[in-house]
């Protein structure tokens, strides 16, 4: 029988079969796929080819073939740098969700975030909740982010989970697609969720008081089907993102603004750094690029691991 794999728990998958039937499956030695060293060999979204085993009246699945991706999303493991994990795999686009505190998303998770996306051709939207809870300067930076990426071509939409501000126009662009959402613990995914379809009543917590940090309330990446023709991925709160596999000379084609301006440099693989007549470096100096995203782009090339200071450097390009 052939499916797609809903929830992954390690052990046991949740899969749907082509007739609609829900099996809980496992999978029988090891499995290997083809230049990935992954945590996780099968991913939630994954298109699955398994048999039925019937012991008295209880139905389980073997699996046997995973079918070749479209995309997938995937970031270095915890602890296990040589190693990487598939956050979920054959998505249409990712909503991306970001708030200024409570706890703080900084430009260097994003723009991480988006490199990856990119590489692996999935769209993002870019989604500032909790916008009903923010002062006057908290407004002021996220306009000034949505300046930031809507000119290098992202969607960015301000909603707010709680007073059901713009969840129609989340909607509207998951009608008909595979959708996941992604963000710190703490940003809001459930809570969107939940506004998106009540039905789902997805557990939530409140912000840790102590240390303004989001708390764990998904532990596991699962599919959901929507009333309105849309399936959802729910995932478990990122704290890092760790980019993978991507070659050096590579890396600035995944900066669409830096893409757009690669004609115009000296040298045809030029990496933006301290070659002459480098036309992102002239374009920075101009103000035509933004301070923030270089800043990501150097990290990312130094091979640094993700820091939060970078928050402030948006305001300020000469912060270490």
């Amino acid at each position: 029988m052939v499916g797609i794999v809903y929830k992954s728990t390690g052990s046991w998958y949740h899969i749907k079969a082509d007739n609609g039937k829900f099996y809980e499956c496992r999978i029988k030695g090891k499995f290997r796929i083809k230049g990935i060293k992954s945590t996780n060999p099968i991913a939630v979204g994954d298109k699955v080819v398994f048999d039925i085993e019937k012991k008295g009246d209880e139905e389980t699945g073997v699996i046997k073939t995973i079918l070749d991706r479209d995309n997938f999303i995937v970031r270095k493991s915890v602890n296990l740098s040589k190693q990487t994990h598939i956050i979920a795999a054959n998505i249409d686009q990712v909503f991306l969700l970001i708030t200024i505190n409570n706890p703080p998303t900084f430009t260097t998770f994003i723009d991480r975030f988006l490199v990856s996306t990119r590489a692996y051709r999935i769209d993002t939207v870019l989604v500032f909740n909790k916008i009903d809870s923010y002062e006057i300067e908290e407004r002021a930076e996220i306009m000034y982010l949505k300046d930031i990426y809507t000119a290098i071509g992202y969607k960015c939409i301000e909603v707010s989970a709680t007073q059901n501000i713009n969840i129609d126009k989340v909607k509207y662009l998951m009608v008909g697609k595979t959708s996941m959402f992604v963000g710190h613990s703490g940003v809001g995914k459930s809570t969107l969720v939940n506004a998106i379809e009540p039905v789902l009543d997805l557990k939530t917590k409140e912000i840790s008081d102590q240390h303004k940090q989001g708390q764990h309330t998904t532990t596991f990446a699962e599919m959901f089907d929507l009333s309105f023709n849309a399936k959802i991925i729910d995932t478990p709160g990122i704290k890092g993102f760790g980019v993978v596999d991507i070659d050096k000379y590579e890396l600035g084609d995944y900066f669409p603004e830096f893409f757009a301006l690669k004609q115009d440099c000296k040298f045809n693989n030029c990496l933006h750094l301290k070659e002459p007549h480098c036309a992102v470096k002239e374009a920075l100096e101009d103000e035509k690029v933004s301070w923030s995203r270089y800043k990501s782009y150097l990290q990312i090339i130094e091979g640094e691991e993700e820091t939060e200071h970078f928050r402030t450097d948006i305001w300020n390009e000469d912060d270490n």
